[in-house]
């Protein structure tokens, strides 16, 4: 097996949730891990598959307009105007795909946290504090954040839970310096493998000339180690076009969009 790196493309919201629904169901070639960075054409905010959509609605309220998507994967509301979001695919019967899901959380976070490192950024795995929270399987993209200005990530106020980047849950990457939140996920398992969405927020980073190209080549290559094969730039996969128009057609539909 190897990690096949995809190249960096911008998108919709909906085309983006699409492409990454797909790099799990449909991938040419099932027998690769996958990864790829993406970024988006213009201000969007994903939230999980299970949240109400007047939640959604109320939490971003005041934020400025842009676009809205239902994740495929679980966790909260996610804005993706400062942040830098990837996907991460393994197959199904790898090793690390089998774990439970606070332990896959857990290692592609040390891998990402590793390669921050290396950029001089004072990043670190917010630990579990009891043996109980080592065994729970909640994974998100932060379960039980802090309000914060709806739509942006700081200066927090109140508890609300469902909006990602207020406050750290177990195993996210934090600054450990300032203990501000850094990277967060979640996950979707199915019979094909797992599919890990990320997102860093920018500003936690906190490093002047961060370079976010040898960044993702660390981040990569840490994520190869930990999955005990290389990572291999690898063109873009050729998806039933078709497939691919159906799907994001579907995602941006208020019946997706509004399901719950």
């Amino acid at each position: 097996m190897r990690l096949a790196v995809l190249p960096s493309r911008r998108a919709s919201a909906a085309e983006n949730m699409a492409i990454d629904f797909l790099m799990l169901q449909r991938y040419p070639d099932s027998g690769v891990a996958r990864f790829r960075h993406y970024g988006w054409h213009r201000p969007a905010w994903t939230f999980g598959y299970s949240q109400k959509i007047a939640f959604v609605r109320e939490q971003l309220s005041t934020a400025e307009p842009g676009e809205q998507c239902r994740r495929p994967t679980g966790g909260g509301i996610v804005d993706h105007r400062e942040d830098w979001t990837y996907a991460l695919v393994i197959p199904r019967g790898h090793a690390l795909e089998e774990q439970r899901a606070t332990e896959s959380y857990r290692a592609i976070h040390e891998c990402l946290a590793a390669a921050l490192q290396a950029q001089g950024v004072n990043a670190a795995i917010k630990p579990c504090a009891s043996a109980k929270c080592a065994t729970t399987d909640a994974v998100s993209f932060s379960s039980r954040p802090q309000k914060k200005n709806p739509g942006r990530s700081a200066g927090a106020e109140a508890a609300v839970e469902g909006v990602c980047f207020q406050r750290a849950e177990v195993f996210d990457v934090v600054h450990a310096g300032t203990g501000e939140k850094i990277a967060g996920a979640a996950q979707k398992r199915n019979k094909h493998g797992l599919l890990f969405q990320g997102s860093i927020w920018r500003p936690a980073i906190d490093a002047t000339d961060f370079d976010w190209e040898s960044f993702e080549q660390a981040f990569s290559q840490r994520l190869a180690a930990a999955l005990q094969t290389e990572a291999v730039a690898t063109p873009w996969p050729e998806f039933n076009e078709d497939e691919v128009s159906a799907l994001v057609e579907q995602y941006s539909t208020p019946d997706w969009i509004e399901l719950r």
